[in-house]
């Protein structure tokens, strides 16, 4: 009895937690500061020849309103190698590129790195078999991976 309580009590946490997730994101934890993550990730996707369209940094967007927000940035990137097939299989996710990454700082100082599932969008958009998206997922969980590793 003591067992199958310690399971119910593990499968409750477990859902409690998932439970406060955004569907469809990816968040990984980073022990470096949100500029750093954001310029190593910058880094590593230009090494991976995929073109950087924008860098829009929120918190100072904030500012310029008086208002204050923990660290957060967005950096719009990506490639017609990898795009291109993506639409191939459902135009509309067009709408959905190119791909983005958000660092941010929560409450507690920690700061994330998250990005939107390449599947989740092909299931989005009814594309949910499209090979594209399980490369373009590959590629981003590496770009993500190594971005937070020291």
């Amino acid at each position: 009895m003591k067992t199958l309580n310690i399971i119910f009590g593990i499968a409750l946490l477990f859902v409690i937690t998932n439970a406060n997730a955004v569907e469809g994101l990816i968040s990984v934890k980073s022990p470096l500061s949100a500029k750093a993550t954001m310029n190593k990730f910058e880094q590593l996707a230009k090494s991976k020849g995929l073109t950087i369209f924008a860098r829009i940094d929120h918190a100072a967007g904030a500012k310029k309103v008086n208002k204050e927000l923990n660290p957060t940035e967005v950096l719009t990137f990506g490639n017609p190698k990898g795009g291109t097939p993506l639409m191939q299989c459902a135009q509309t996710i067009g709408i959905d590129l190119p791909l983005k990454a958000l660092v941010w700082e929560d409450a507690q100082s920690q700061v994330w790195l998250s990005y939107n599932d390449p599947a989740y969008i092909a299931e989005r958009h009814n594309a949910e078999n499209c090979p594209a998206a399980k490369k373009i997922s590959k590629v981003l969980n590496t770009l993500a991976t190594t971005t937070v590793k020291q």
